[in-house]
């Protein structure tokens, strides 16, 4: 079985600007991207270690803070190949228990899983380096849409079955921004 290593954590915050500043003093982390509603970090060699969601933005409200909004959004694990992202997916698939969001961000091959506390989890392959990725991340192309697109995972594995090539596997879909998902037991 494959041996993924952790990636990176995204935390939902009403507190942007305080967690931001406070990542930078504790970790001497370094802002790679950031807007008014998200923010990416790094403190090493990885293209982003910490992410942050402006809630203010993302979800504006005048009603009081629901369970689960704020706070560790996702850990993501990161896969050797797309062809172990892949059997991965096929294996849980077999096991009954499916992605809620497959995701192509540009820089990585994503699946967002659920376990049944509801706490997610990303999946993830690199598709680039950690230099393409940063110059992703800084372009017009990532600020007009720092989300990514959807992709079907059942093609994608066929056309892995088939003897696509990683290159291909990784390519970036064409295709209209993904929206952001709903998982159980969220609004």
């Amino acid at each position: 079985m494959p041996k993924p290593r952790l990636a990176h954590v995204v935390f939902m915050t009403r507190r942007y600007e305080e967690m931001i500043a406070w990542y930078e003093t504790v970790f001497g982390a370094w802002i790679v991207h950031s807007d008014p509603a998200l923010t990416f970090m790094t403190f090493d060699e990885e293209h982003h270690r910490f992410a942050f969601a402006n809630l203010d933005v993302l979800k504006p409200t005048v009603a009081p803070v629901e369970c689960g909004e704020v706070g560790v959004n996702h850990v993501a694990f990161t896969f050797a190949s797309a062809g172990e992202l892949l059997e991965t997916y096929e294996r849980l698939k077999g096991l009954g228990i499916s992605p809620y969001w497959p995701v192509h961000h540009g820089f990585t091959l994503s699946l967002y899983y659920q376990d049944p506390d509801g706490n997610r989890h990303e999946f993830q392959v690199e598709s680039c380096s950690v230099e393409e990725a940063n110059a992703f991340m800084r372009s017009d192309l990532f600020a007009a849409n720092p989300i990514g697109v959807g992709y079907d995972p059942d093609e994608l594995l066929a056309r892995y079955r088939a003897g696509a090539s990683e290159a291909e596997l990784l390519d970036r879909p064409d295709s209209e921004p993904s929206p952001l998902p709903v998982q159980h037991g969220m609004s």
